[in-house]
């Protein structure tokens, strides 16, 4: 008695028949493919193709095992950019073979033998196959390279580098350089203090317009400014950056560092006055800075005073009103750099106030839904000698950071004169502001 398959020799004189297994097939080539090549067709691609699959399912496994169980590692892994290369190529590769698999299972289900009113069903069926298979891995391999090139982009060459004193420093720089100015010049200076245990952040608002800047010794800056950045108007914390540009010689390693001299010479002089050190610096473009915000949807600021969109002595161009404010980048940026009736350690606030948003807005579903805008905006925004390995960690800490309220600090008056600064009682109020254990945000109760 002959054993015949229904799915490899099947009546074709059947129409019943021949529907039901064009359906099996393409749901099965859906799930796994491969499988209907196994059951129907050409055994070695079918081999081929769940080998294949399954390769994808076990590194898959692996990588959501390692984000559960060691996550600072996973995040490291996911972005190094030779892995995303090779992740890159490995989707490409999925995407041709579901393709292949798809098309060739058609083929197999001879849709001329099933019943007329199945036939349009199973035609659509297999279009959106290709479109959730074929479609979806090309789409992720598309993503995988625009964020490959942004990090490549923005971040800079080298290895783990470990806190100092439990805590990871970083200066965020907003530039300045606008049509009417000579050079950069650091419109916004805040220096992030991070808890390399928690993740916890201290955020320090310092002056651009704070006056001599010291440096402590064994800075390239000591000796030429041995009484700090001390000339006057025209020393102004801000104006060490464009002055730095013009002595490159000072610092003739920065370069190789992903740094520049401007970049080391802000953290000198910042790390002269905050006391602490200062382990990398983020340079972020003002302008470019509104792209970032509309890319990630917009920010909701809490906005305690109305603020003009104006600067002084111009014209008013409206007005941002007080309370609970969903704004889009221009409005942000207004809301960051206006000087209508507002003074500098105002506008240092509110720029505090944007930065704290985002930090706290930028999870990963929001990452995820918008990451082709927000990778595309981040290319062009910001330069810093952050290394890539350390992106992982950084990662890692900015997820746990959400559990703990932003400390801030403002280095203004009355508690400091930014023109007579008494650089001891900088130096307490920092530490005071960083040294306490963070206390975790009350879980909400149901």
């Amino acid at each position: 008695m002959s054993h015949t398959s229904p799915l490899r020799h099947p009546d074709t004189r059947d129409p019943a028949v021949m529907s039901r297994r064009a359906w099996w097939l393409l749901g099965l080539n859906l799930l796994v493919p491969g499988s209907a090549q196994l059951l129907a067709g050409d055994r070695r691609l079918g081999r081929f193709a769940v080998g294949a699959t399954f390769v994808l399912w076990a590194i898959v496994a692996a990588a959501v095992a390692l984000f559960v169980l060691w996550r600072p590692a996973a995040l490291t892994i996911a972005t190094n950019v030779v892995v995303l290369w090779i992740a890159q190529l490995g989707l490409l590769f999925y995407a041709v073979l579901w393709l292949i698999t798809t098309v060739n299972t058609f083929a197999l289900a001879r849709l001329v033998s099933t019943r007329p009113g199945s036939r349009g069903p199973i035609a659509l069926f297999v279009a959106l196959s290709l479109v959730l298979g074929t479609g979806t891995a090309g789409y992720a391999a598309y993503l995988t390279g625009v964020g490959r090139d942004a990090l490549g982009a923005v971040f800079a060459d080298g290895g783990i580098v470990e806190p100092i004193d439990g805590r990871y420093t970083i200066l965020l720089l907003g530039g300045d350089a606008g049509d009417d100015r000579i050079g950069l010049r650091p419109d916004s200076m805040t220096l992030m203090s991070i808890d390399a245990a928690s993740g916890a952040v201290t955020m320090i608002g310092i002056p651009r317009n704070l006056y001599r800047a010291p440096f402590r010794e064994g800075s390239p800056l000591w000796q030429a400014w041995p009484n700090g950045f001390d000339c006057g108007d025209d020393c102004l914390l801000a104006y060490l950056y464009p002055w730095a540009e013009e002595h490159p010689e000072l610092y003739p390693d920065a370069e190789a560092a992903g740094s520049t001299a401007a970049l080391e010479a802000m953290k000198d002089a910042v790390a002269g006055v905050t006391g602490i050190a200062v382990q990398y610096t983020v340079l972020i473009d003002m302008a470019g800075f509104a792209a970032l915000i509309d890319a990630l949807g917009g920010v909701v600021v809490t906005v305690e005073e109305p603020v003009s969109r104006g600067i002084n002595g111009g014209t008013v161009h409206g007005v941002i009103p007080a309370g609970e404010q969903r704004m889009n980048g221009e409005t942000a940026l207004w809301y960051a750099r206006s000087r209508y009736n507002l003074t500098d350690f105002d506008r240092m606030r509110h720029q505090r106030d944007i930065q704290e948003a985002m930090l706290r807005q930028l999870d990963p579903a929001t990452v995820l839904t918008r990451f082709e805008a927000i990778a595309q905006a981040s290319s062009g925004l910001a330069r810093t000698d952050i290394p890539q390995s350390m992106l992982g960690l950084f990662t890692d800490l900015a997820a746990s950071s959400r559990a703990y309220p932003i400390e801030r600090l403002e280095l203004v008056p009355p508690q400091v004169d930014n023109q007579y600064p008494d650089f001891a009682l900088i130096h307490e109020l920092v530490l005071d502001a960083v040294a306490p254990p963070p206390t975790p945000r009350p879980t909400p109760q149901p």
